[in-house]
């Protein structure tokens, strides 16, 4: 019997018996990480481990044996799919009316299977039976190999005569072991987001959720780190980096136990939004996303990146076009002719695209301001007398693409559109208005609303075939939730805030099987809704109103953690008090464009302009699709450092940023770099250099990636020299 033969018969034998004295054993496995799920002797499937992939798979029993005597010793079930009503007294994943009014559910294993969907992708999944009851659930694990993602969800099926109702229906349910937890988690507000808050978790539950009905990342995004046994650095440490895809009410609960030990459950909020299945209905759930690693922040986030790149953001490992946006520039007050001229200016900038924003519509209700037109989306004929047509056909002639702003599921009261339709508004009938930015919200559930939405851009796009661009807005939240759709189909009004978002996705399918590759921005007056269910129909996200370079620099380190730069924008604007040069390297981090007035650049402004478009197209490759390393976090120093490697680690472009003023501050020091191949010689050069500047760096500066990720190099930032990007290049 050859050796080969004989270990895998060892761990047929031994999988055998761990199946024999502890039910069906389930890896779920990527390169890197393992999530283990394993029956118990009343067909419950459990968590029995997560954490790195052991090499032995056979192994996963010994911890299954360790894990059942400790859980067994405690009086406790670490549940893969918590029910409500019967064996447990912890929080959810499922809370269910049956059709008789019984409100107890139990799930036992029913089958399983794993399916390879390529030599990268595979799904597995479980299905779960309710003994007494004809209720399945089935849960599903998609594993991403290479990108160590795991993308998880759930469906729940009625097969009972009649209705059940849902009242939590949750995407995942995980369980963790370790000695303490650390949770990283986001809020904020208009021109604020982003703002990190580590907690060390203690016993009870902390809940991450919203109740905004739209744009619900607005004060607390459904994004979260957690960290095992200690907070975790850029390269050190246990980490969990997780998110919704769900562009609506969201809640995440993190519940720790009396044994110290986490259960996370994450999906949509229950708040308000009991769902009624009738007999052989299926609600499926969003997705959880999340990648693990024992390596830190860094690495957790860059397998985010390569999986989002790859397989979630629209066109993610393609390019993205410069702009030129009129908003701050003219606001609500332009015509034609201000606005051709601005065409030259983005042609004289070197810009891909002119991209022309609110107040182009209404007529009735002119778009002079935000209290007025919004739903009117007929072009505004004493602004714009010649069209839309018209301003395509002339930034054509002027040399650049032609984009333009659309708040679709909007309404202001003050329009045709109120007027006509006001069983269209989401708005309690026997309330007083409550306005946000002068407007409410359309009823998406509604499917002739959704019939309105699709037909706006289907519409522009029908009269304007080569409209280049769209920047899809969002400003409004839900008050006085209300449905005359829902309502008057005797359906249940609960339902408004999942169909809502239901409705959006499938106005959003539809533009995308019509119109797949034209380039769309996810605004919602910032970053308020952006997500990865989101990001399937748009090539990009808006971070922040606020365009202070200053600010952003917090913003984007932040963002970066879970989203690729490829997906943000980024805009040179006048806001802030830092230079030109700074607030265009600040953009050149992610997806760059311009929102200033070109014609009052003086010269050297222009000139430098120019210069940086075409330096940014030179970098911008490394940038969106390279890999991203950070060495100097704002939060903790008076400046900024990180960098986007690429592939082969031939090429790579370190930004460098001041974000303090106090004498003295500056690098000061070498900064040992991240990411490059130690045996490769590298050229580093200063780019993007003001004119009439000279850089720090000789022309001779080159060294092996060994010497500059260990000694380090001084990029020289300092209160002269605010902003620094360096290039670097393999020397052969």
């Amino acid at each position: 019997m050859s050796n080969r033969f004989t270990t895998q018969w060892t761990l047929f034998v031994s999988l055998l018996t761990t199946s024999i004295l502890y039910g069906q054993v389930i890896p779920i496995e990527t390169q890197q990480n393992a999530l283990v799920l394993q029956t118990d002797a009343s067909k419950r499937v459990g968590i029995s481990y997560f954490g790195p992939r052991l090499q032995q798979t056979a192994e996963y029993g010994s911890i299954i044996k360790e894990s059942r005597q400790q859980d067994e010793n405690a009086g406790i079930f670490n549940s893969a799919y918590t029910p409500s009503g019967s064996w447990s007294l912890c929080e959810p994943a499922i809370r269910i009316t049956h059709a008789d009014g019984n409100t107890s559910l139990e799930l036992q294993y029913q089958s399983h299977q794993t399916q390879k969907q390529d030599d990268n992708v595979s799904l597995t999944t479980v299905i779960l039976k309710d003994p007494a009851y004809a209720v399945e659930v089935t849960l599903y694990y998609k594993t991403y190999a290479k990108e160590n993602v795991v993308e998880q969800w759930s469906t729940i099926r009625n097969q009972e005569k009649g209705t059940i109702t849902l009242h939590k229906y949750a995407s995942a349910n995980l369980y963790f072991v370790g000695k303490q937890f650390h949770l990283t988690h986001y809020h904020g507000g208009w021109a604020h987001e982003m703002n990190p808050e580590e907690t060390q978790l203690k016993a009870g539950i902390l809940s991450l959720d919203s109740k905004l009905g739209t744009r619900a990342n607005l004060f607390q995004p459904p994004t979260f780190m957690l960290s095992f046994d200690k907070p975790a650095s850029e390269e050190e440490g246990k980490v969990l980096l997780g998110t919704l895809g769900w562009s609506g009410n969201f809640k995440i609960d993190f519940e720790t136990d009396t044994y110290n030990n986490l259960r996370l459950i994450a999906g949509i909020n229950p708040h308000a939004s009991e769902y009624p299945l009738t007999a052989g209905q299926e609600f499926k759930t969003p997705s959880f996303i999340y990648t693990y690693s024992d390596h830190g922040k860094g690495e957790a986030s860059r397998n985010l990146h390569r999986w989002a790149r790859k397989y979630r953001i629209l066109d993610g490992e393609g390019s993205r076009l410069t702009l030129l946006n009129n908003w701050e520039a003219t606001y609500f007050d332009f015509n034609e002719q201000k606005l051709t001229g601005l065409f030259a200016d983005g042609k004289k900038l070197g810009v891909d695209l002119f991209l022309l924003d609110d107040g182009w519509f209404a007529n009735k209700y002119p778009r002079n301001g935000d209290n007025a037109g919004l739903g009117d989306w007929k072009e505004n004929a004493k602004k714009l007398p010649h069209g839309i047509g018209y301003l395509v056909k002339e930034a054509q002639k002027a040399g650049v693409k032609f984009g333009i702003w659309v708040e679709p599921e909007m309404v202001n009261p003050k329009s045709e559109l109120y007027e006509k339709h006001p069983e269209w508004v989401i708005k309690q009938p026997a309330r007083p208005e409550h306005y946000f930015r002068n407007q409410l919200v359309l009823d998406l559930s509604n499917p002739k609303v959704q019939d309105f939405v699709f037909g706006i851009l289907d519409d522009l796009f029908t009269k304007n075939p080569d409209l280049a661009f769209i920047k899809w807005d969002c400003n409004a939240v839900i008050y006085n939730a209300h449905s005359e759709y829902l309502k008057s189909a005797k359906q249940a009004e609960s339902k408004l805030y999942v169909d809502y978002v239901l409705g959006l996705y499938k106005v959003l399918e539809r533009v995308r099987a019509k119109y797949p590759k034209v380039p769309m921005m996810l605004c919602s007056g910032g970053g308020g809704r952006v997500d990865y269910e989101a990001l399937k129909y748009f090539t990009e996200f808006w971070p922040s109103d606020n365009t202070d370079p200053l600010e952003r620099i917090f913003m984007q380190w932040e963002y970066s953690y879970f989203y690729p730069t490829i997906a943000h924008c980024d805009h040179v604007t006048d806001w802030g008090k830092q230079p030109l040069k700074y607030r265009t390297d600040v953009a050149m981090m992610g997806k760059m464009g311009y929102d200033i007035v070109v014609s009052k650049l003086d010269e050297k402004d222009l000139q430098f302009s120019q210069q940086s478009v075409a330096t940014y197209r030179s970098i911008s490759d490394v940038v969106w699709h390279g890999d991203l390393y950070r060495m100097v976090n704002p939060r903790e120093n008076d400046f900024a450092s990180l960098m986007f490697v690429n592939g082969d680690k031939s090429r790579s472009v370190w930004f460098n940023y001041m974000v303090s003023s106090r004498f003295g501050a500056g690098s000061g020091r070498a900064v040992p770099l991240k990411g490059l191949d130690p045996k490769k010689k590298y050229a580093l050069k200063e780019i993007n250099l003001y004119p009439g500047t000279q850089s720090k760096i000789t022309k001779e500066a080159v060294y092996t990636g060994d010497f500059l990720m260990t000694a380090g190099f001084n990029p020289a930032v300092n209160l002269n020299r605010t902003s620094v990007i360096i290039e670097l290049t393999e020397v052969k």
